[in-house]
């Protein structure tokens, strides 16, 4: 979320034609009934196309979905409207009792107060950053929506978690939950209703200035990272709110740009990690700022009405981004369910809805049944969350930090040991020649670089962390938070080699490359800090807006490491992070021995970075992304400019599915390192893979039996339209068995990580292979335990676009279980699903 003014430029200047909403009739369908466009024109000129088309050919060819170009899409204009009080699915939800508390409780409300619900008060106008007004008549209390996905943002006395990017480097869904608990516990401590996370965007370009707040580049990763972020944060009490729904992959232009994405590539990649959250029962979504296929996310009637609400059967609210609704009638009709924060702009006292919504239910324009639908969201949600029984009030002021509104309650408990064990479970170990980590007692240290600094600004130095100079262990933008305070790698790694009476030599300037590398030289291990750093548009570092200009290492840091490395032949490398970098000027130097990833680890993170040198933790985090040699071996980057489109940036998302490592398998490209690597100070093995039907899982479910989809250009009556199809049990449920057996052949303690890929029929068009599931488990030395997964039809099935639904192919599925999607040594074995 931001405040932009990108966000008021004139809707639907430089969109090209073939993204244009088409000319229709006279009149746009509204909850199934014909309704005069006239009230609508005023409130937009943005085209109504949604996400899907009718051009793609069907899953059922052999033709690779990535060969068609984003420019043979016929975008159409779906009328779906949004599903009203809808029962779901899932019979064991919590959903159905939370909607009929809410319906009751709503009963008595008059229109305006039910329109409240769904407007914020307007941009610092509250005490948090997104505020919904308290219904004294009622006895409301208000709602307070407050970032970020790793920490309570703009108050005090609270934790600094580490990033996303991190959790997900763990793939530890225990301990990925653990910290959404967590989370959830420090929100709620502090009188939020609602935590903005987590951040599920799927990493597209690896250059993307938001990537360290989300899951990686695989949706399944970044699936089964959501779900347990989703569980644990309302575990603890607190509404999680999970974003940006959909195709905000990049900062740049993000407020104005379309991402035109297929409807295959939307549903197998892109919406996967959201249908994860729906499951897991989220309360509410946050709609993005661009547009989709031409039609902005937040009135987008096939990804919010179509989607979200009927396909995936979501029972909560749709939040707008902030400022990034266009529209006050469309976007109610089309699926929004909450204004944030209110105002069309910054100061400027005016709303798309409140008075306005309230008249348009008046004058007939909006249906009352939709205001219903909305406020009855709203309300399910915080009766869901139990919200309405000792919910702890607002202690805090975000636009206020040392005002009197501050109580200054301190909500952290112990939550610094679960931060430093994920920042060291989440750091990777790349390279490891001569067994050169981990550090026993060295003699004599050389701390070379200024990521291992403490900051020279104070942690908090640099507002909502945009900037550099110092240690790095956070992004910048709404997706940070204030650190309660930082150990840095020189105070951490300093103390623990006195200990072992180590001299220690410290040279932090960066730019000197002369004098760096004389310090190092005469050290028996000289460790070298590098970084690189991301964030969100609206502010920019060193030339960077959001997105990185480039995938090398900051402040001289690739200078630095061949500097260092040219003199002292035991060099150990340590990254700090939000992505990708290039390593090809350095990597293989002799003299360079072992390389650490640490990405962005939090507040801990330089007692994290010691427990894992000196051997205090073994490594065994693994990448949850590619690392490539060369920028251009990726499959897209950012869009930095678009001359034909200059006001309305086209972004064609034209790799289709094959995203990292999809792309490099498809191509067949050698990466540096590869999605799931990461080495260990021990060994292990993998054998005796089994793979088999589960018994008694009966027959695939016919899809045909099941309602479809209501195809572009019809709008059947609503209870045509089966609700949450794509949640129901017998789609999910485990039909197949796949388990191994692992083992510790070495000499330490340690976890491995083994990685379960499916390959389908070549007749399906997928990606060479894709991640379907993983474990982290602890060994001895010698042990060995079995670890075992289900799959389901879902897992196995592709999107058919001509069906719109989930179809299984034909043939035999081969799987494949290794250490990462590279690893030549994979155990493998097929089933083939009985039709």
């Amino acid at each position: 979320m931001l405040i932009s003014p990108l966000a008021l430029l004139a809707l639907g200047a430089g969109v090209p034609a073939a993204l244009a909403a088409p000319t229709t009739s006279d009149s746009y369908v509204a909850n199934g009934t014909s309704t005069s466009s006239a009230a609508a024109s005023s409130e937009t000129a943005s085209s109504e196309s949604g996400a899907s088309n009718s051009s793609i050919p069907s899953s059922s060819s052999s033709t690779n979905i990535s060969s068609y170009h984003t420019s043979n899409i016929t975008y159409i204009s779906p009328q779906i409207p949004a599903p009203l009080n809808t029962t779901h699915a899932n019979p064991s939800s919590n959903w159905n009792a939370a909607h009929e508390k809410a319906r009751a409780y709503l009963s008595n409300w008059t229109i305006a107060e039910k329109v409240s619900l769904s407007t914020g008060v307007g941009w610092t106008q509250g005490r948090c950053v997104g505020n919904i007004a308290a219904v004294e008549s009622q006895g409301f209390g208000g709602l307070c929506l407050q970032d970020s996905p790793l920490g309570v943002r703009l108050t005090d006395y609270v934790s600094a978690f580490p990033a996303g990017i991190n959790a997900a480097a763990t793939f530890d869904k225990d301990l990925i939950y653990a910290r959404g608990y967590a989370l959830g516990e420090e929100f709620k401590g502090k009188g939020a209703h609602v935590a903005l996370g987590p951040m599920t965007n799927m990493g597209r370009v690896a250059a993307g200035g938001r990537n360290w707040e989300g899951f990686g580049g695989d949706p399944y990763l970044s699936g089964w990272a959501t779900d347990a972020t989703v569980r644990g944060m309302q575990d603890a009490g607190v509404q999680a709110c999970v974003k940006h729904f959909v195709g905000n992959e990049q900062e740049r232009n993000r407020t104005t740009s379309s991402s035109n994405i297929d409807d295959r590539t939307l549903r197998e990649i892109y919406t996967h990690p959201f249908l994860r959250a729906v499951q897991a029962d989220v309360a509410s979504v946050m709609c993005s700022y661009n547009l989709i296929n031409g039609s902005w996310a937040c009135e987008n009637p096939k990804t919010l009405n179509g989607v979200l609400k009927t396909d995936f059967g979501f029972q909560g609210y749709v939040t707008s981004d902030w400022q990034a609704q266009h529209s006050g009638v469309l976007s109610a009709e089309t699926g929004l369910d909450m204004s944030m924060p209110g105002d069309e702009y910054a100061g400027s006292l005016t709303s798309f809805w409140g008075r306005n919504l309230t008249e348009a239910v008046n004058n007939g324009t909006v249906s009352e049944a939709r205001i219903d639908d909305m406020s009855q969201r709203i309300m399910a949600a915080y009766f869901l969350l139990g919200q309405d029984k000792d919910y702890p009030e607002v202690n805090f002021d975000s636009f206020r930090l040392f005002g009197s509104n501050m109580s200054h309650v301190d909500v952290r408990g112990d939550h610094h040991k679960l931060i430093r064990h994920i920042g060291a479970s989440s750091t990777i170990l790349l390279k490891n020649d001569n067994n050169a980590l981990p550090l026993s007692t060295p003699r004599s240290v050389a701390l070379i670089g200024s990521d291992l600094a403490p900051p020279t600004d104070g942690a908090n130095g640099f507002t909502d962390r945009g900037g550099i100079g110092g240690h790095t262990a956070m992004g910048w933008g709404s997706g940070s938070a204030e650190f309660p305070y930082l150990v840095d790698p020189l105070s951490a790694i300093s103390q623990r080699a006195r200990e072992g009476g180590a001299i220690i030599n410290s040279y932090l300037d960066d730019w000197n490359t002369q004098n760096a590398s004389y310090w190092a030289s005469g050290a028996e291990v000289a460790i070298v800090g590098v970084h690189a750093l991301s964030g969100e548009e609206y502010i920019t570092v060193d030339g960077n807006d959001g997105d990185r200009n480039n995938l090398t290492l900051w402040t001289n840091g690739d200078n630095l490491v061949q500097a260092v490395a040219s003199t002292n032949n035991n060099t150990i490398v340590v990254v700090h992070s939000p992505g990708p970098i290039i390593v090809e000027s350095w990597i293989d130097h002799p003299n360079v021995t072992a390389v650490l990833w640490a990405g962005l680890p939090g507040q801990e993170s330089g007692n994290a970075l010691a427990d894992v040198l000196f051997g205090d933790y073994n490594p065994s985090g693994r990448l949850p992304y590619t690392i490539a040699k060369d920028r251009s071996d990726y499959s897209a980057d950012i869009v930095y400019t678009n001359s034909e489109y200059p006001v309305q940036p086209q972004v064609d998302y034209t790799e289709g599915l094959n995203i990292d490592y999809r792309h490099f398998l498809a191509e067949g490209i050698e990466p540096r390192f590869a999605f799931g690597y990461g080495l260990s100070y021990t060994s292990f093995e993998l054998s005796n893979l089994s793979v088999g039907a589960i018994e008694g899982a009966g027959e695939l479910e016919k899809r045909d039996d099941l309602v479809n989809h209501p195809q572009v250009d019809e709008t059947p009556a609503e209870e045509t339209v089966e609700i949450g199809k794509f949640v129901i049990e017998s789609l999910h449920k485990p039909r197949w068995s796949v388990s191994i057996d692992v083992t510790n052949t070495g000499s330490l303690n340690g976890c491995e990580v083994p990685q379960l890929y499916l390959v389908y029929p070549e007749s399906a068009g997928e990606p060479p292979k894709v991640l379907r599931d993983f474990a982290r488990i602890n060994l001895d030395p010698g042990a060995t335990q079995t670890v075992s997964w289900n799959l389901s039809q879902y897992d196995v099935s592709i999107w058919d676009v001509e069906s719109q639904d989930w179809v299984v192919p034909e043939g035999e599925f081969g799987v494949e279980v290794g250490k990462y999607v590279a690893d030549e040594d994979a155990q493998t074995g097929s089933f083939t699903p009985k039709q």
